[in-house]
């Protein structure tokens, strides 16, 4: 067996709590300063850009849209979000039919939400993705955690309350598929001070997405944690804004 399911319950805590692992500030502190950088960030680009915030594509109170324009023109709670995430990308293209592409960037548990969007059969929205134009475009998954069983035995279950079924049903690394020729490209990120366990889901989902015929690459950045490895993205020089920015002009 090994691995995580050797640990003991306290170090299995600490492998998927990315708080214990910054070297930049204390576990209480750096939650705040990220809550703050990401709030700040919000408002700089509601206000910067052309917006039409809160746009339902759902039913539920909490399936609503935040949509920027470019400036130049019920299961389980798992179930639920993932669910979510896929309604949201099928409203936007057929709201938007002209739309070139759409490149999917989550961080942490949107990572894994983002993850999970690869594996979707459309034809249950009513949606046939173009084959010259796949949806999505492009995915960037950064930080992210593709195998939920581990987090079974962890404080992070308490609010989502998964069984085994329902953790592997949502498990990424275990609906890899052969790619297709409209698969998208995927870049998979990793933080230097993500927690080994962090670091090793990634490593082993962009190995299994390889070969299983994706084009993936997975970028390791140095320097930073499992919270300024995003938080970073409103930087031009930022590595990981040259990359995305990038890999959306290759379309």
């Amino acid at each position: 067996m090994g691995g995580w399911r050797d640990m003991s319950a306290e170090a299995l805590e600490d492998q998927y709590s990315p708080s214990r692992w910054s070297p930049r500030l204390d576990r209480d502190t750096i939650i705040d300063a990220h809550l703050a950088v990401t709030a700040a960030g919000t408002e700089r680009a509601r206000a910067s850009a052309q917006t039409s915030l809160h746009v339902p594509y759902g039913k539920g109170d909490g399936e609503k849209l935040d949509i920027y324009f470019p400036t130049d023109h019920s299961g389980s709670h798992m179930d639920t979000m993932v669910l979510q995430v896929r309604r949201s990308l099928a409203f936007l293209v057929e709201q938007y039919p002209e739309i070139r592409g759409i490149y999917l960037c989550g961080h942490s548990a949107g990572a894994h939400l983002a993850a999970m969007v690869l594996f979707t059969d459309w034809t249950e929205f009513h949606v046939v993705p173009d084959i010259k134009v796949p949806l999505p475009s492009g995915a960037v998954l950064v930080s992210g955690v593709y195998d939920l069983e581990p987090i079974l035995h962890t404080y992070v279950n308490d609010a989502l309350n998964m069984s085994r079924e329902v953790a592997q049903r949502n498990s990424p690394m275990r609906h890899v598929a052969p790619a297709v020729p409209a698969a998208c490209e995927v870049l998979v990120v990793v933080a230097q001070h993500d927690s080994p366990e962090f670091r090793r889901q990634s490593q082993e989902y962009s190995q299994a997405l390889r070969a299983a015929g994706w084009s993936v690459s997975l970028l390791d950045l140095a320097s930073v944690d499992h919270f300024d490895v995003i938080e970073k993205l409103s930087e031009n020089s930022y590595i990981l804004t040259q990359v995305i920015l990038n890999m959306i002009s290759r379309a």
